[in-house]
């Protein structure tokens, strides 16, 4: 009997301490740290966290920064897993989206976590005012619309839950998403002193303990009022409740069976609306949409496209379409122990592979689609599969295990909102420290490259660029890779369109000529300029892809032809680029923000 109990905790310890250091980095402000500051945050032992992080790097999904720590947008992907499981943004967007459009109001998906409530799909309207929350972030119950939806449904566990968190934490601490509550002043126990002045001190506690007794018990039973009102009417309203002038009216979304599985949210500010003429503006709209929204969420998942065979070990859905792309991490625990030796965790490694597993499509997966899936035995990946249930990440039903919305917690809010310099810089940073030349990402805009992140090296010949310079496409090496990207037919009309004119006597004008170049970088994946736009300037490009396989940017480095000959530069630099490439494009296969136009 013991035996069973010792595997389960040879996971769950690793796996455990593992997301604590996640939750710790998530935190506001603590997305870059130090070892010694996780010490702190986790209460974890050095060599623990020396352990974890080293792990976690090789995972993916910490880096180095200098001495410090940061989180990558490849954690990402473990929160796209929920969402995507979820069936909620991809059946409900739609609708949303098109709400908003019409309301001219910020609309948002919300789903129940414990006794909070957390965002997992926002669209807004631009105004010099945003109401807009990110997804991933996390609200209490009682200070949300949505909130007193989902409290209809608690038992008296959840009853027991939230009144506990609430004495713990009547101030809100623990929601940095919102702003604190009004903190009812305590006075500070002091030692020593007059008899006279202690017992002042003493009644100064005792009344603001029966104050903030009074004010907890204010906030239950306005909760409850809210509850009730919700539960009869079928909505709720949050009119300050976050903070002032914040209104919103929220409407539960129930599933086949008919339990609530979320909200969808109209948003908007008092100096629009008032809580009453909001309801009277939205409320009819969304009853009507309802019906066609349970009816999306009940609809099977849309058959995925085909995808090439990611190696080594892909799984297929029923439509042969790759579902889930292993990282070689995950199969390769040997070299992992052979490089970090005792600083690799196997079980915290293999327990996040699993949490990753369950998101390749929604409704979860069976064990034995995880087993498959991560290459882990079957009796393995139950281990972790009970682990991220016990750490409350993961459930199931029947037998299907799915993950839970608290895997957002895991640095989404702060990640999903990165832009794409912020995604690219660090890449161009490790490339430029790396080879010792100046590194850069364009765009493709019009007939000529845009710079928009760059990182330059300090030495006595170096190539004096900024963000937002200009060339033309045709003599550069990034625009040659952005040009052979294109299709055929719109890759040969700019070559005409651009009218290339000589800007150095080694500038290839020719258009049919330019058409063999681009053909060769097309299945080369790399074009190689030199002297071509400036003389003495040689530079090398690649191409850097989306999650659809569409090149969206390029990335170059930049060096003085006077370094070597062509091929020598290609040899030296080439494997480099094609590492930040490969980089570059992992983080953008988890990151969903808007890619550079």
């Amino acid at each position: 009997p013991t035996a069973p109990a010792a595997h389960d905790a040879a996971v769950v310890g690793p796996l455990e301490r593992g997301l604590a250091v996640l939750r710790a980095m998530s935190a506001p402000g603590s997305h870059r740290l130090r070892p010694s500051d996780l010490v702190h945050a986790t209460g974890l032992a050095r060599s623990t966290v020396d352990r974890v992080v080293a792990t976690l790097a090789r995972v993916g999904y910490l880096r180095a920064v200098g001495r410090d720590i940061e989180l990558t947008p490849r954690l990402l992907e473990l929160g796209n897993g929920y969402l995507t499981a979820s069936g909620i943004p991809a059946a409900l967007g739609p609708f949303a989206a098109r709400l908003a459009e019409q309301f001219d109001e910020s609309v948002s998906l919300a789903v129940p976590d414990g006794d909070g409530v957390r965002f997992v799909a926002q669209y807004t309207r631009r105004r010099t005012m945003s109401l807009a929350f990110r997804i991933g972030d996390l609200l209490p119950a009682e200070r949300c619309a949505p909130g007193a939806l989902f409290a209809a449904d608690w038992g008296p566990e959840e009853r027991t839950a939230w009144r506990a968190r609430r004495q713990a934490d009547p101030g809100d601490a623990g929601f940095p998403a919102v702003p604190p509550r009004p903190a009812v002043a305590g006075i500070a126990e002091t030692g020593g002193g007059e008899t006279a002045g202690e017992t002042a001190d003493a009644v100064a506690r005792e009344a603001a303990g029966e104050a903030a007794e009074k004010a907890a018990a204010r906030v239950e039973a306005d909760f409850e009022r809210r509850r009730a009102e919700a539960a009869e009417r079928g909505w709720a309203a949050d009119d300050g409740l976050i903070e002032p002038g914040l209104i919103a009216v929220a409407l539960p979304v129930a599933d086949a069976a008919g339990r609530v599985v979320c909200a969808v949210s109209v948003v908007s500010h008092s100096s629009r609306h008032t809580v009453h003429s909001l309801a009277a503006a939205v409320l009819p709209r969304l009853r009507k949409d309802l019906p066609a929204m349970a009816e999306a969420l009940a609809a099977p998942p849309a058959r995925p496209s085909p995808a090439p065979p990611p190696p080594p070990r892909p799984v297929r859905d029923e439509h042969g379409a790759a579902e889930y792309e292993p990282r070689a991490s995950e199969y390769e625990p040997e070299a992992a122990k052979a490089e970090l030796g005792s600083g690799y965790l196997q079980s915290l490694a293999r327990g996040l592979a699993v949490l990753r597993a369950l998101g390749v499509r929604p409704g979860g997966l069976s064990l034995a689609r995880v087993a498959e899936a991560t290459g882990l035995a079957r009796a393995t990946a139950r281990r972790a599969l009970l682990s991220l249930e016990r750490l409350g990440y993961a459930a199931s039903r029947g037998r299907l295990f799915h993950p839970l919305p608290r895997v957002l917690e895991l640095g989404y809010a702060h990640l999903s909102g990165l832009g794409f310099p912020d995604i690219v810089q660090p890449h161009l940073e490790a490339l430029a420290a790396r080879v010792r030349e100046s590194a850069s990402m364009a765009v493709l805009d019009g007939d000529e490259i845009r710079y928009i992140a760059r990182v330059p090296t300090y030495r006595i010949m170096s190539v004096n660029i900024g963000v937002g310079t200009r060339f033309p496409a045709y003599a550069t090496s990034m625009g040659r890779v952005l040009l052979a990207g294109l299709p055929a037919e719109e890759r040969a009309a700019r070559l005409v369109r651009a009218e290339p004119r000589p800007l150095t006597p080694r500038t290839v004008t020719d258009p049919r000529a330019l058409a063999r170049i681009l053909d060769a970088a097309a299945d080369g994946g790399h074009a190689l300029v030199d002297e071509e736009l400036e003389e003495g300037l040689r530079s090398i490009a690649v191409p850097v892809r989306d999650v659809s396989g569409r090149v969206v940017a390029a990335l170059n480095v930049s060096t003085h032809a006077g370094r070597g000959t062509a091929e020598e530069t290609r040899g030296a630099l080439l494997p480099a680029l094609r590492h930040a490439q490969a980089q570059v494009e992992a983080d953008l296969r988890a990151w969903r923000g808007e890619l550079p136009s």
